[in-house]
């Protein structure tokens, strides 16, 4: 089955977190993304109940500076997003939701995630992408405790997220 194209004839795919930071791991289904997808849009979830490390501008700046020094070749955007993810889908013209898997735990997760969006957007297919084997073991939350520790998370995140890092500790 092919991915729906949008009103442009792009096939669009919305990848969904925090990103607070972005880390390697992010960055590797972003790539896989866009082997598959026209343009990947990234979403950063804004939860008023929550407090960042870094607000949406400074997350969306990391995001644009590391795809440019990476040197992505496919489309992507970074837009936020406070409601309901197959809404911000809808909004952006996605035919799909975009997900990693690092493990079991995030299988089952995201299984349930995937079953529910489908009740309530059947139009959307959500489309899972293993994590590569060195990111396999990241995750945000581990990358700011490391980091708020003096810890090294240069293996973790890109030089732009790791200096950004340093900048907030350090004050």
């Amino acid at each position: 089955m092919s991915p729906k194209r949008n009103f442009m004839g792009e096939h669009v795919a919305i990848y969904a977190g925090s990103f607070d930071p972005m880390t390697n791991g992010h960055l590797d289904v972003l790539r896989a993304g866009l082997r598959v997808f026209d343009k990947v849009v990234i979403a950063i979830g804004i939860h008023p109940g929550k407090a960042p490390l870094f607000g949406f501008d400074q997350r969306k700046h990391m995001i644009e500076k590391v795809c440019q020094a990476d040197g992505f070749s496919g489309e992507f955007d970074v837009v936020a997003f406070d409601g309901l993810l197959i809404d911000a889908a809808r909004n952006v013209g996605a035919s799909a939701l975009l997900r990693g898997l690092r493990d079991g735990t995030d299988l089952d997760y995201e299984m349930q995630m995937a079953g529910m969006n489908e009740t309530m957007a059947p139009d959307l297919q959500t489309v899972f992408v293993p994590a590569s084997p060195s990111v396999r073991t990241i995750t945000a939350t581990l990358v700011r405790q490391i980091a708020s520790m003096g810890g090294d998370v240069s293996s973790f995140v890109p030089p732009v997220v790791e200096a950004a890092l340093r900048a907030r500790f350090s004050a």
